[in-house]
């Protein structure tokens, strides 16, 4: 089997958590939340942006077509980084050890340009990534087979040298069916562990 040439990393919930129905039960609490998303999909709002459709109008667009939902429409886009929080520290500090063991790590993320930018701010360390593949600028999403083959593309490695961590199943699917070697990532420890066992970190490096 080919050696691994660079790790990739999903953003939400690997690096970042990503918790819309938290924030929400907080905000309007946990009752009226789960009445809210029942009667409206903010999760394929969110998709829309994530495939390059400008934020604001796309939450205003929604909010005026849900009159009876609009404010708490308009926190997905008012609150958004209080929903992508907080950074995963562990997950981080892999990142780092990666690099400084000349591992190249990339970003491979369902995610809107205004928000990355919004999510590049609050967490500086999203500019350390050797590359970075973002959905909102290539115009398709996790899990579809292009996006996996785009990635290919602009890095020139091949799939099986591609070690790969996102949250998601059916985006971990994806990538093995296409050669890419792939971790479902549940916790940092677990990351951790992976990394450890693929040689590319040493545990004290891991910690």
């Amino acid at each position: 089997m080919a050696d691994i040439e660079a790790v990739v990393f999903d953003i939400g919930n690997v690096l970042i958590e990503w918790q819309p129905e938290r924030f929400y039960d907080g905000a309007i609490g946990a009752e009226r939340r789960a009445t809210l998303f029942a009667a409206i999909d903010l999760h394929r709002m969110n998709d829309e942006v994530d495939r390059g459709a400008e934020f604001h109008a796309t939450v205003t667009r929604w909010a005026e077509e849900n009159p009876d939902w609009a404010p708490e429409i308009q926190m997905w886009h008012d609150h958004w980084i209080d929903m992508a929080a907080p950074a995963i520290d562990h997950s981080i500090r892999l990142l780092r050890a990666l690099r400084r063991n000349g591992v190249p790590v990339f970003a491979l993320s369902n995610f809107g340009r205004e928000t990355f930018a919004i999510g590049e701010a609050a967490y500086p360390f999203l500019e350390e990534f050797d590359r970075r593949f973002l959905s909102g600028e290539m115009g398709v999403t996790k899990p579809d087979p292009r996006i996996y083959e785009t990635v290919e593309e602009g890095c020139g490695l091949t799939p099986e040298s591609l070690l790969f961590a996102d949250d998601r199943e059916e985006n971990i699917e994806a990538a093995r069916i296409r050669g890419w070697r792939t971790h479902l990532f549940q916790s940092p420890q677990g990351w951790a562990g992976r990394l450890i066992d693929e040689g590319l970190l040493a545990p004290e490096d891991a910690e």
